[in-house]
């Protein structure tokens, strides 16, 4: 996915910590809601997913693998592929709802941007695009559309918006479109059949495959650090989460307004989780499920979080919105970042960025690190379009869809060469103040209806590309993922985003001193009886195939 996209509270659902914060943490098939009393974990197990064909594309520096790793380029590559032979559109108008979380995109009729994806898409290509202005404008913009059965061609269905009935809702008023994209059906479109395996998994409810999936970084949320700041401790390198402590200690300096870490509290304990060995938002043992939150190693990381914050680590102001700009000028010492919005921020901001790879946090303890989902929803296409139709939005959704080393994802990520971006003389792109304002507004929305895969490219920044792919590698060693993923629990879509809130609101005043750590475990007990075990039941019956 193009690493134009960024906002911090959604993106972190590319991994548990941000899942808890977003209301996420049990997210599967992307919200979908599939029941399992009507089979959908039998049939799902025998479906053809999309046959994986790498498109030929100009080659990385470094490469990437199947298992996450991001393929990396150190400059932009001269020699480009072409993915799409010719405009995909049929010259009629296409609709879709999307969303976006950066400045609107100007109107068509004033974007240059827009007005070329018009021409390479071949069709009059209408946005409806929803500005993040709350938790509940886009639900509030799909439902209104839903209702009024003016149902644009492509809609998008994101991982964390609380739609509800979803498998009726598909049935009712979108394409299967397994037919399409089953098994080597997808070759007829060579840059869907291009993306992971594993995010496709996502866009499968109840045995079908019901849209195209919407492509995102495999890794999950990481801590980042000014390595500048850790530099008198020797580094951010730690023996233990009692190290850490100290050396946080050690950094911090109030009366200069320096602290260590950003007051995300539940992230930070997402992290810690991570280094006393935590599981990815569900442990699977001998066919039985148990949460992270129950779990021994997670409340280590909360009993953990609250001497972090009884030392005055975390900056004072709780609804701290400068985190960034506290980092480059030294007076944060980490933060924690979805994988993707990372790689944007380090176009963004300039100081030596580093990360934390999960340790031991003590002596026997297992350090893990959570993988995301690889997708951040899929775009179902309007059942009303005849199969001709179908076929021609697949198309577009293909071209939407290229990857990193194509003349399309230069076009799509950068917009006209001479207009909204310059080479430098090292061949590195450059947006001008018209591509900021046209290409980058414009292309995030589309890359919420289709995206290729994510890649490392860093303009002018050839070593911290490197070091991050290295970085990659080393969280690899140790990765993990939810079992749940990919599979189906009705109480999980309705009931999760709130029993998740609760527990987060718990952890923040236990961590903040306005409840004692022995609330914890009423909270966990309202989390169980509220719906918990009862989530618990449905993924098992859906592990079991049931």
């Amino acid at each position: 996915m193009s690493t134009n996209l960024s906002r911090r509270g959604f993106m972190g659902a590319a991994g548990i910590a941000g899942l808890t914060v977003a209301g996420l943490s049990t997210l599967s098939a992307c919200g979908s809601g599939a029941t399992v009393s009507k089979g959908g974990s039998k049939a799902s197990a025998k479906l053809k997913l999309p046959t994986y064909a790498a498109v030929q594309t100009a080659p990385a520096d470094l490469a990437g693998n199947a298992a996450g790793l991001d393929a990396t380029y150190l400059r932009y590559p001269k020699a480009l592929t072409k993915s799409v032979a010719k405009a995909p559109g049929d010259g009629s108008r296409i609709t879709a709802l999307t969303e976006t979380f950066t400045t609107p995109a100007p109107p068509q009729a004033k974007n240059a941007y827009w007005q070329e994806l018009n021409k390479r898409l071949g069709a009059r290509f209408d946005m409806t695009i929803v500005v993040d202005q709350g938790v509940d404008a886009y639900l509030q913009k799909f439902n209104a559309m839903m209702a009024g059965g003016d149902i644009p061609d492509l809609v998008w269905f994101p991982p964390n918006q609380g739609i509800q009935r979803v498998p009726e809702l598909l049935d009712a008023k979108f394409h299967d479109l397994t037919p399409y994209l089953s098994g080597d059906a997808v070759k007829d479109y060579p840059n869907l059949a291009n993306l992971p395996t594993t995010a496709w998994k996502t866009a499968v409810v109840n045995g079908k495959i019901r849209g195209v999936t919407v492509a995102y970084g495999s890794m999950g949320q990481v801590y980042v650090v000014n390595q500048d700041f850790w530099k008198p401790v020797g580094g951010a390198e730690f023996s233990s989460a009692e190290d850490f402590l100290a050396k946080g200690k050690e950094l911090l300096d109030a009366k200069r307004n320096k602290y260590v870490l950003e007051p995300e509290y539940v992230n930070h304990t997402g992290m810690f989780g991570q280094w006393f060995g935590a599981p990815s938002g569900w442990r699977l043992e001998g066919g039985k499920l148990v949460h992270m939150y129950e779990t021994e190693e997670y409340q280590e990381a909360v009993a953990f979080a609250v001497k972090v914050a009884k030392a005055g680590l975390f900056w004072p102001d709780p609804n701290l919105s400068t985190t960034m700009e506290k980092m480059a000028q030294g007076s944060l010492g980490a933060y924690v970042q979805s994988f993707p919005s990372f790689l944007v921020d380090a176009k963004t901001y300039d100081f030596p960025f580093g990360v934390i790879v999960p340790f031991a946090a003590k002596a026997g303890a297992k350090p893990r690190y959570s993988m995301g989902y690889g997708s951040v929803g899929y775009t179902a296409i309007n059942k009303k379009a005849d199969a001709k139709r179908v076929k021609m939005l697949l198309g577009v959704m293909d071209y939407l869809a290229a990857p990193f080393g194509t003349e399309e994802r230069l076009f799509l990520d950068n917009g006209i060469e001479g207009t909204h971006f310059t080479r430098t003389a090292k061949g590195d792109v450059k947006l001008t103040a018209k591509g900021s304002s046209e290409a980058v507004t414009t292309a995030m929305p589309l890359a919420f209806l289709a995206a290729g895969p994510e890649y490392i490219y860093l303009p002018g920044q050839p070593e911290l590309a490197g070091k991050i792919h290295g970085w990659q590698q080393e969280l690899l060693k140790i990765s993990q993922t939810n079992p749940t993923s990919g599979h189906f629990s009705d109480t999980s879509t309705s009931k999760s985003p709130s029993l998740t809130t609760a527990m987060a609101d718990c952890q923040k005043d236990i961590i903040a001193g306005r409840k004692p750590i022995s609330a914890y475990k009423e909270e966990l007990r309202k989390w169980r009886s509220g719906g918990g075990d009862k989530m618990r039941a449905e993924f098992e019956a859906s592990l079991a195939g049931k």
